[in-house]
């Protein structure tokens, strides 16, 4: 295996990009290799590494399909789902809690 080179914080040439950075510019690495890496120093522990990959070598991001999207809201709406009282609970439920604040706290719902 190649060693890649590795650059100090913010100071990677340009025509070189984080996925995050290729994800905001719409694009995606697709399947190239690292072309370098970059340290961020950190007190008393180890530097912080993103991998950089090359603007020139990266394809589109692939568009959701109409399956995706439903895969996608199906989940969504099992996450929002109580498994105790099986209603819409209008928000992401806790997995502290695992239920729905409503059947979480019956006793607290009761005072006016």
């Amino acid at each position: 295996m190649a060693s890649v080179p590795v650059y100090s914080w913010r100071l990677a040439p340009d025509g070189l990009a984080t996925i995050r950075q290729l994800r905001a510019r719409g694009l995606r690495p697709g399947g190239q290799d690292v072309a370098a890496q970059i340290e961020r120093p950190r007190y008393r522990r180890g530097p912080l590494v993103a991998y950089l990959y090359e603007i020139d070598k990266a394809k589109p991001v692939r568009p959701m399909t109409p399956a995706k999207w439903a895969a996608l809201a199906k989940a969504n709406t099992a996450r929002r789902t109580c498994p105790e009282c099986s209603r819409d609970a209008g928000y992401v439920i806790p997995a502290t809690l695992g239920m729905c604040v409503t059947c979480a706290y019956p006793e607290e719902q009761c005072i006016a």
